[in-house]
């Protein structure tokens, strides 16, 4: 069997991928290809030709993302900072407009040390995991009301750990119990949250609607529903300078901050964009 350009392939992936709808073709194509073939993307232009059952399965997986499976759940991974979690079937993946969330959060934990941070809504447990990863000396708490995000989430923790990270406190609970981490009030340096935020009846692509669980994407009272609540338990387990940063849907701008300056011992409330420049997360301070 005659080997094949590695590259041919790829441009035809990029091909079917573009006309299929796929926000990023090319970025996908090689992405897939560097899966196949066990490397980082980078090293793709060390490898001029391939075996053609290395095209046969790149076409395969291709063919996948062209009907709009998410690219993670055909590589079984996703990164957040400097880590990289599973995630697949029932549970959210972690995107790229959640750096910027967690730089600020990483960048308000300078200096402090031993922090506590907790993590609402954790799904995948990307965010604590990635915090933990960072931060060595962090308590890092997290939290979910859905048993296969948890299920995920432990998968995930154990993974890392394996690895040489701290563990990370894995609990099952739902946000809006104000006995949640009780024992935690007035003690919590950082309060890190991604709820489901979109609106009801939002439009969202394919990889969204059939993929991503609806109870991690969609919340009631216009998206804002598991927000506030997320924020009344910031307020209660934030101590005195302690940041919370919680994202939200480009539609809340203006909403989601309002909901924050709510709370009078939250102050210095600040929304901050993502990396396309559209309103994405809030941030505060407690007083």
């Amino acid at each position: 069997m005659k080997r094949q350009p590695l590259r041919l392939a790829i441009l035809e992936a990029t091909r079917i991928l573009e006309q299929a709808g796929v926000a990023s073709p090319r970025t996908d194509a090689e992405l897939l290809a560097a899966h196949v073939l066990g490397v980082e993307r980078g090293r793709l232009p060390l490898i001029p030709l391939v075996d053609p059952p290395v095209i046969d399965a790149i076409g395969q997986l291709v063919a996948q993302r062209a009907k709009r499976v998410p690219l993670q759940h055909l590589t079984g991974w996703a990164a957040l900072g400097n880590i990289t979690v599973s995630v697949g079937p029932g549970v959210f993946i972690p995107r790229p407009e959640t750096e910027l969330l967690l730089e600020w959060g990483l960048n308000l934990l300078k200096g402090r040390e031993l922090p506590v941070v907790v993590d609402l809504c954790t799904g995948s447990g990307a965010l604590a995991l990635a915090v933990a990863h960072e931060r060595p000396d962090a308590i890092v708490y997290a939290v979910d009301n859905d048993s296969t995000a948890l299920a995920w989430a432990r998968h995930n923790a154990d993974a890392r750990a394996e690895l040489g990270d701290t563990p990370i406190r894995l609990y099952s609970g739902d946000v809006g119990d104000n006995t949640i981490f009780a024992e935690l009030d007035g003690l919590v340096d950082l309060v890190l949250c991604n709820p489901p935020y979109v609106p009801p009846g939002g439009e969202l692509p394919p990889e969204v609607i059939d993929y991503d669980p609806a109870q991690a994407v969609f919340a009631s009272e216009g998206g804002l529903a598991v927000l506030r609540l997320a924020v009344a338990t910031a307020a209660r387990l934030l101590k005195p300078g302690g940041g919370l940063a919680i994202e939200h849907d480009d539609s809340h701008g203006t909403a989601a901050p309002a909901v924050v300056s709510a709370r009078k011992v939250l102050t210095d409330v600040r929304d901050h964009q993502d990396l396309t420049g559209r309103p994405r997360f809030v941030t505060a301070r407690r007083a």
